[in-house]
């Protein structure tokens, strides 16, 4: 599933092929593509044209498009969601479900979708904030993000430190993979229970945390497999960084001890198991 860092990289090709056009004719392929849009596919085609698309916005994991008159259009990625910018000669892809063509007959958006989790929709005066969205914690890199506020929160916590990196209510955008780098970056075990932490420890983690991030995003997220592409469809190529994230077995670049994969979460965690100690 798409993380802060894939998500990002999308927004910014966004921001650099849509913003400023107008939508002239949404096609919708797919309904279930559209199935959070309440009002249905031929109510969703028709609301978007005419509609002038903003710059991109992001919190976490998640993205939004603003319009002008303060509605938005909502982009849930899923597991396998795309958005992409092809030509408008360009015959539809197998797993292409909506098409939004512009009034400069340039190049197309379109939302391609392998395994239908994800969809679009029309936010209703969300240009600012979607409702959808507004639970949402704020992320590391976003200028408002209160470390304070998520280390106290972390510290009071009895579940295991990375439960909580994981909770999109306590800091949001990071997934399996960034939590697992983070942890390593700051020789956290994935298990310490969150109060047993300390306060160097904790801000330590969220330093790790920004800087995984960043580097993921310069680097063009993580692909490791072509479910995960930018809007021109290139990969991200942060998995040739990775130092604990489905590593098992390598060598830690640290200490040279193998690399281990553990259950968590009805997920994996990896780990070194020299330099992340539990407590």
């Amino acid at each position: 599933m798409p993380e802060l860092p894939e998500v990002e990289v999308v927004r910014a090709g966004l921001e650099r092929t849509v913003a400023g056009r107008v939508v002239a004719d949404v096609r919708v392929l797919e309904p279930r593509s559209v199935r959070r849009h309440a009002a249905g596919p031929a109510d969703f085609e028709h609301q978007l044209v005419g509609r002038t698309f903003g710059v991109a916005r992001r919190r976490g994991k998640f993205l939004w498009v603003p319009f002008p008159d303060g509605d938005a259009l909502v982009a849930h990625l899923g597991m396998s969601g795309q958005l992409r910018i092809d030509a408008a000669s360009a015959p539809p892809r197998p797993h292409t479900r909506v098409i939004i063509g512009f009034d400069d007959d340039g190049p197309q958006l379109r939302f391609d979708d392998q395994r239908m989790f994800g969809g679009l929709a029309l936010a209703s005066g969300g240009a600012e904030l979607p409702a959808a969205v507004a639970h949402i914690a704020r992320d590391p890199l976003d200028p408002q993000f209160d470390p304070d506020d998520v280390v106290a929160r972390l510290r009071t916590s009895r579940s295991a430190v990375k439960r909580v990196l994981l909770d999109q209510r306590v800091v949001s955008g990071v997934g399996n993979i960034y939590a697992d780098e983070s942890l390593w970056r700051a020789r956290l075990h994935y298990a310490t229970p969150g109060r047993a932490v300390s306060v160097a420890q904790a801000h330590r983690l969220l330093d790790a945390v920004r800087a995984v991030l960043d580097d993921a995003i310069r680097a063009g997220g993580t692909s490791f497999d072509a479910l995960y592409v930018g809007v021109d469809g290139t990969s991200g190529y942060f998995a040739r960084e990775l130092s604990a994230y489905g590593r098992t077995g390598a060598p830690c670049p640290r200490c040279g001890t193998p690399i281990v994969r553990e259950p968590f979460m009805n997920r994996s965690s990896f780990l070194c198991p020299s330099c992340q100690v539990g407590s």
